[in-house]
């Protein structure tokens, strides 16, 4: 999962390229702390108008298998994470009054079933439902609410030893090049996943004025898995 040090890259990354950047270890599971976070940023820069639910961890398993902790852990930062996020946040949006965007991260999960996430899959299956209600609630305020729903993504959450074992539980020791034969068949097109930089378009144009009057959808990001 993602590091401090990586943090630390990202505010350096914001910095250089001129832009100023408030940046906090919070886990989202912790509504106070998360909270006392955005209202930090929000008297240091005046005002709140896009929100990115990004957070989330997963791990596999078999549902009846699952230790009750697991199962907790994944839809506590999942779903009652984002729910977190999305409530320390409208307040400040409301009190704006400049409409604004928020953009919560799914899955392709979030729309389909796979076997061996299935706590996975419920945790972004519900972030759904928490974005088609929010859309409604704050329709009328002009915050439009909005889910991506990536593909595998080309970032160690899924270019890992355990994920690679998964796909091909055939082998003792498989690489990325042994599993991605299996990455390849999730997808119509013809890649193994979609880049992080995919997905970074996709949140900057719902963010962005050019969809000002797209919310309550649930959008794939995804080469095609939701046709497979």
């Amino acid at each position: 999962m993602s590091t401090a040090a990586d943090l630390r890259q990202t505010v350096g990354d914001v910095e250089q390229a001129g832009g100023e950047i408030i940046a906090r270890e919070v886990d989202v599971r912790d509504f106070d702390a998360l909270d006392a976070t955005i209202r930090s940023a929000v008297e240091q820069f005046g005002r709140l108008d896009v929100v990115c639910a990004n957070a989330g961890i997963s791990s596999t398993g078999r549902l009846q298998n699952l230790p009750a902790a697991t199962w907790q852990d994944v839809i506590d930062v999942n779903l009652t994470g984002v729910w977190h996020t999305c409530k320390a946040a409208i307040p400040h949006m409301l009190a704006a009054g400049n409409g604004g965007s928020i953009v919560i991260t799914s899955s392709g999960a979030g729309l389909r079933a796979s076997q061996n996430i299935g706590h996975y899959v419920a945790s972004k299956h519900g972030v759904v439902g928490l974005m088609r209600t929010l859309a409604l609630e704050l329709a009328a305020d002009y915050i439009r609410v909005n889910t991506i729903h990536p593909a595998t993504v080309q970032t160690p959450m899924i270019l890992n030893d355990m994920t690679y074992r998964l796909f091909r539980p055939d082998l003792p020791e498989p690489t990325e090049q042994d599993a991605e034969v299996g990455f390849r068949q999730l997808l119509a097109m013809p890649v193994p996943w979609v880049t992080p930089d995919d997905v970074t378009n996709v949140v900057l144009f719902l963010a962005s004025e050019k969809a000002r009057f797209i919310t309550g959808v649930a959008l794939p990001v995804d080469a095609g898995r939701q046709l497979r």
